[in-house]
C-alpha cells in the first residue's frame, strides 16, 4: 500500500519515523512519501519536504509567512494527488494539516490522524472539523478519550509512543561514567536546559534559565541543543555564561542530570520519562500570550500535568518565569529539596496512566488493517 505522512516538527518526525517503521515492518510491500524530517526519512520515507520549510510558531510569525504557507499547502496537495496513497497520515501541526485534511477528504483519499491537535486546549471548534474530514483519529493520552466521546467521536488509545523512545533509548544508555566521559563533562553534579525546539523560544526562554547559573555554582549547566537550530543561535544567547551546549544528545544529558529546566513541549514528558525532576518554563510573544490567555481551556499547560490530572511539576509562565520563582523552584527538586521525591513517586504513576509499551506498532497495525477492510 502506499502512504502520505505529513508533520510539521520535530516531535512529529521522532513519532513519524517510529510508526513509518513500523508500518514498513509490517506492510513489507507499502511506499511512503513524507513531509518531515531526517528521522523519517532515516526510518525509509522518501522525504518530500523538511519540516524546518514548514514550522511557524504562535500567532504573530504565522501572520507574518501566510504567502510562504499558502505556497507550501498548494505544493502538498500536487504532491499527494500525484502520488494517490490509499491513505494520508496526518501528524498533530493542525494549522496545515486541517487543511490537508479537508482537501484529501474531498479528493476521495482516506484521512488518518495521528496524534490529536490539541484542540480541548483551545479552539474547541476544530473538533467539527476531525468530524468531517478524519476517518480515524488516533490519539496518545488518555484523557482525550473523553474529550471526543463528550463530542460523540470514538477514538483510538493504542498507548504512547514516546513511552517507546524513552524506553528503548534507556535500556541502551552506557553506564554514567561512560556517558559523561563521552559528553566531555566531569563527575560534578548536572542541571539540563532544554529551551525547546524553535528558534523563539531559545530567544524568549534559555535567557530565563541561564539566571540560574551564579546562584547554583557547584553544578554544570548543560544545554540540550536540537540539530535543527544553528549553533550561531545558541552562542548568542549563552554569550559568556558557564554553560556547556551539547546539540543532539538529550537523552543522553537528562539520564546524568539531577534536574532539569524544561521548555513546556513533549520536552516535559520525555524528562518525565526519564524520571528527572524538572521545572517547566515558559515565554511567548506579547501578542501570541495574550491571545491564548484569551482562549486556553486547560488549567496546565504541561503534557505531564495533563496527563496526570494534577500538578505534578512547576509551570513558570510568562511573568511568572523570572529568578526569583525559578531559583526557589530548581532549589526545591535538586537533591535533598522538599519536592523532589514526591515528583520522582508521581511520575510512577504517570507511566501507569500511559500504559504499555509498542504504540506504535499497535498503530501501525491497524492502520493496515483499515486500508485493507474499511468497514472493519
Amino acid at each position: 500500500m502506499k502512504y502520505f505522512i505529513v508533520a510539521g516538527e520535530q516531535s512529529g518526525d521522532l513519532h513519524g519515523s517510529n510508526l513509518i517503521a513500523e508500518l514498513r515492518k509490517k506492510d513489507e510491500a507499502c511506499e511512503i512519501r513524507c513531509w518531515g524530517g531526517d528521522m523519517m526519512e532515516a526510518a525509509g520515507a522518501r522525504l518530500m519536504m523538511h519540516y524546518k520549510s514548514i514550522a511557524y510558531m504562535g500567532f504573530v510569525e504565522v501572520a507574518k509567512n501566510l504567502g510562504s504557507i499558502s505556497r507550501n499547502l498548494l505544493l502538498c496537495r500536487e504532491q499527494i494527488k500525484e502520488f494517490n496513497p490509499d491513505v494520508v497520515i496526518l501528524i498533530d501541526y493542525p494549522g496545515f494539516n486541517f487543511r490537508i485534511a479537508r482537501f484529501a477528504h474531498t479528493k476521495g483519499f482516506r484521512v488518518f490522524y495521528y496524534i490529536s491537535p490539541k484542540i480541548w486546549a483551545w479552539n474547541e471548534r476544530r473538533v467539527e472539523l476531525v468530524r468531517k474530514y478524519v476517518d480515524r483519529m488516533y490519539i496518545i493520552f488518555p484523557f482525550e478519550v473523553e474529550f471526543y466521546r463528550k463530542h460523540g467521536i470514538e477514538v483510538e488509545y493504542r498507548g504512547n509512543p514516546l513511552l517507546d523512545e524513552t524506553e528503548k533509548k534507556l535500556r541502551s544508555l552506557p553506564p554514567a561514567q561512560e556517558i559523561r566521559s563521552s559528553l566531555g563533562i566531569g563527575d560534578g553534579p548536572v542541571i539540563a536546559l532544554l529551551a525547546g525546539s524553535r528558534k523563539s523560544e531559545v530567544r524568549r526562554v534559555l535567557p530565563k534559565m541561564l539566571e540560574m547559573v551564579e546562584h547554583f555554582p557547584d553544578h554544570q549547566f548543560v544545554v540540550a541543543g536540537v540539530r535543527n537550530l544553528p549553533d550561531d543561535l545558541y552562542r548568542a544567547v549563552i554569550g559568556n555564561a558557564r554553560v556547556r551546549l551539547i546539540k543532539d544528545r538529550t537523552y543522553e544529558i537528562l539520564s546524568v542530570s539531577d534536574a532539569a529546566l524544561v521548555t513546556s513541549g513533549t520536552a516535559t514528558l520525555e524528562t518525565a520519562l526519564f524520571g528527572i525532576p524538572q521545572v517547566v518554563c515558559y515565554r511567548g510573544d506579547f501578542v501570541s500570550m495574550l491571545i491564548a490567555w484569551m482562549v486556553i481551556k486547560v488549567k496546565y499547560i504541561s503534557l505531564v500535568n495533563l496527563i496526570a490530572g494534577s500538578g505534578v511539576v512547576c509551570e513558570l509562565v510568562q511573568y511568572s518565569l523570572n529568578e526569583r520563582n525559578l531559583c526557589r523552584e530548581l532549589s526545591s527538586i535538586l537533591p535533598g529539596g522538599k519536592n523532589r521525591l514526591k515528583m520522582i513517586e508521581d511520575y510512577r504513576r504517570l507511566r501507569d496512566i500511559l500504559g504499555p509499551e509498542g504504540a506504535s506498532g499497535r498503530v501501525a497495525e491497524d492502520m493496515i488493517k483499515q486500508c485493507k477492510n474499511p468497514s472493519g
